[in-house]
């Protein structure tokens, strides 16, 4: 976000809310092209979005306001800037379901635990789909109004351009094309008169006081019934066991049946139809953000997402003849250059560091000897003024003082040149630990800052894990 952006951010809090903003932190990307931030004070907490698309966020506003008339757990929109391009939101916490089901399952496995958070979700869905689905408005939808004969091409196209052509796996294109006509056209001929939230995964799925929430449903449009509960149970990296999505599907019908009528044998082979194209999907977008962007991060998924695909082939017997599609396929699920791309090839981990050098450099319990480190005292200190003395560098003062009044930007350039190089060959001669140290003064103002930058940036554009530590601070 450029400064002139997080000013602007900052001033629809104040304004709105006619209180200062006194944290101001950035929030690690995910798969779009959106920001957020998260702005705090002694009374409130609240997510800031940027986005630039003017339409999509058109959508995400009628529909937060339609939800929530509705009763439905979406958080609440309290400000929106003149250009639609800025708002603030409720700040649903940091617990999405798949967080708390990564957690969970480490200690527990798939316990009942997980399951009971998933069956919150689903007997919330069919509120969303039916309910507030009659009366939404259809005319915001962005980019189309519905999950239409265009919709379905461009994700099955996505995904062959994007993901089979860049995996260089063989097909005749006209015959894969014939397939995708037939088999676009079996899934039109299914009930589309509900709400497609779209993107309905773990992800998107907030988890607050025992209470589920919804967000990032801005890709909504009218559709069938299954593609979201295909979303849901067949969400890559989730890895739900097949015996835990065939309990959470026969949960989700019998809470769909209290607001329908359901024939569950053509529900269930639409459904299947569902899963692969949402399979499809999603790996057309793995393929765009890891093969063409480059995203190592998204490649991880491919492995799950071609475990999922063979199940469904195995147990898929749809009423339409689709061989090249079928052949193409089951040459993905028997590609062992995919299986291999696709494996986390190492377990790195950087360890950042903000310290004062009057306790001197940190000590490296990985057993290498050390690392990076960088010093800070070169950089204008905030700590010389009054005013910033009893902060940090998690503070928005702080952070605008090193922006605007030090280099701390041409600083931070460099080092990112320099642990680049670093991380590229750990990563790949498999190294497993890298420590990276930003000293200054008193460890509290520009050595904080420059770690918690450093740690959002390899975050964002690195396969590794992260543990940042502010040493001074836990004194």
């Amino acid at each position: 976000m450029k400064t002139s952006e997080k000013n602007e951010i900052i001033e629809l809090f104040e304004n709105h809310f006619n209180e200062k903003v006194k944290t101001f932190e950035m929030l690690p990307v995910s798969g779009s092209y959106r920001q957020y931030c998260r702005m705090q004070n002694e009374n409130r907490s609240v997510i800031g979005a940027l986005n630039t698309d003017v339409k999509e966020n058109t959508a995400f506003l009628s529909f937060s306001n339609h939800f929530l008339k509705s009763g439905l757990p979406v958080p609440e929109v309290f400000a929106v800037s003149s250009d639609l391009r800025k708002y603030l939101q409720e700040d649903l916490g940091d617990t999405t379901l798949f967080g708390f089901l990564s957690a969970t399952r480490e200690k527990e496995g798939f316990s009942e635990n997980i399951v009971s958070e998933y069956k919150k979700v689903l007997k919330i869905l069919p509120k969303i789909q039916i309910i507030a689905g009659k009366n939404i408005d259809y005319s915001v939808c962005y980019p189309r109004d519905a999950f239409d004969k265009q919709s379905m091409m461009w994700d099955l196209n996505y995904f062959k351009y994007y993901f089979l052509k860049l995996a260089k796996i063989h097909f005749d294109e006209q015959a894969l094309e014939d397939d995708f006509q037939l088999f676009s056209n079996y899934l039109l001929s299914a009930n589309s008169g509900f709400f497609l939230y779209r993107d309905f995964q773990s992800r998107n799925v907030m988890l607050k006081d025992d209470d589920v929430y919804f967000i990032d449903y801005q890709g909504g449009r009218m559709g069938a019934l299954q593609y979201d509960l295909a979303s849901l149970l067949y969400d890559g990296k989730a890895d739900i066991p097949q015996s835990v999505r065939t309990r959470l599907f026969d949960f989700y019908l019998s809470e769909l049946k209290k607001y329908m009528t359901v024939d569950e044998e053509k529900f269930t082979v639409y459904f299947k139809g569902f899963v692969l194209i949402r399979i499809m999907q999603a790996m057309g977008a793995y393929g765009f953000r890891g093969f063409y962007e480059k995203k190592e991060h998204f490649l991880k998924s491919i492995p799950y997402a071609l475990r999922n695909l063979e199940y469904i082939l195995k147990d898929t017997n749809l009423p339409v003849e689709l061989p090249e599609l079928f052949s193409v396929l089951r040459q993905l699920i028997h590609s062992e250059v995919l299986k291999d791309i696709g494996q986390v090839k190492t377990n790195l981990t950087v360890s950042i560091t903000s310290f004062s050098y009057k306790n001197g450099i940190p000590s490296d319990s990985s057993g290498n000897g050390g690392g990076h480190v960088f010093d800070c005292r070169a950089i204008n200190n905030p700590g010389r003024y009054e005013e910033y003395k009893k902060l940090t560098g998690k503070d928005l003062a702080v952070q605008e003082f090193l922006e605007q009044k030090s280099e701390i930007g041409i600083f931070l350039n460099s080092v990112k040149v320099l642990i680049d190089q670093s991380v590229k060959v750990y990563l790949e001669r498999e190294f497993t630990h890298l420590s990276v140290s930003f000293g200054c003064t008193g460890g509290r103002h520009r050595s904080v800052y420059s770690a918690e930058k450093i740690a959002k940036y390899l975050q964002n554009n690195f396969p590794v894990n992260v543990v940042l530590v502010h040493r001074e601070q836990q004194f």
